[in-house]
């Protein structure tokens, strides 16, 4: 039995957070916003030359690259590294980007109003990361750490997150009674120190306990 390509296994997989077909580049900017929510969340890889169906077109230029080569050196900020390797499959070339999960969070691309924002990946999207996200990156970056104190706030949402799987930030201002600032700064701290995770529920960014 002929062993299948590395690059059709992959495609079998279907889209989801690590992986992304596209038949084609034709904006870098856009392509920017992939490269950042790959590099913000656990990494992955784009598969150029590949329909949403998984079917492979091929590429027909270096031209695809240097699109990619352009999001990373123009619209990412910092810059997301990244390895590409050609393959010929079956006489069509795929052009296969990974891009490595980074330690320089958060890294931002133009929006549509060329606004630069950080994404992550959720799924087989890319969506918008939040203010208590950006400010965990940040603290997880401090050299001298991060001093918690164990408030009423803190206790009530541990508590809460006993009997809850999750939570979202107006939930915690409300059984805490805080308002949105403290609130923010209690999460970020709290996941900066491994305490907490975020995760995505119907699009919203929530926050459980590290198990």
């Amino acid at each position: 039995m002929k062993k299948k390509h590395p690059v059709q296994v992959l495609i079998e997989q279907g889209e989801h957070q690590q992986l992304d077909f596209k038949f084609e580049v034709t904006d870098s900017k856009k392509i920017a916003r992939t490269l950042s929510a790959f590099a913000n969340t656990d990494g992955g890889r784009l598969l150029i030359g590949v329909k949403d169906n998984g079917n492979i077109s091929g590429i027909r230029s270096q031209e695809e690259y240097y699109m990619i080569q352009a999001a990373s050196e123009m619209y990412t900020h910092p810059r997301v590294q990244f390895e590409a390797t050609r393959w010929d499959i079956q006489g069509k070339v795929v052009l296969e980007v990974y891009v490595p999960p980074s330690a320089e969070k958060p890294h931002t691309a133009p929006d549509k109003d060329n606004k630069y924002k950080a994404y992550i990946r959720v799924r087989d999207e890319n969506i918008l990361a939040n203010e208590i996200l950006l400010l965990y990156w940040k603290k997880k970056l401090k050299k001298d750490g991060i001093l918690i104190k164990i408030s009423k706030p803190v206790e009530k949402l541990l508590d809460y997150l006993d009997t809850h799987s999750y939570i979202n930030i107006s939930q915690f201002c409300r059984i805490a009674h805080i308002n949105y600032y403290t609130a923010k700064n209690i999460l970020s701290d709290l996941m900066a120190i491994d305490t907490l995770q975020y995760c995505v529920m119907d699009k919203r960014i929530v926050y459980q306990r590290i198990a």
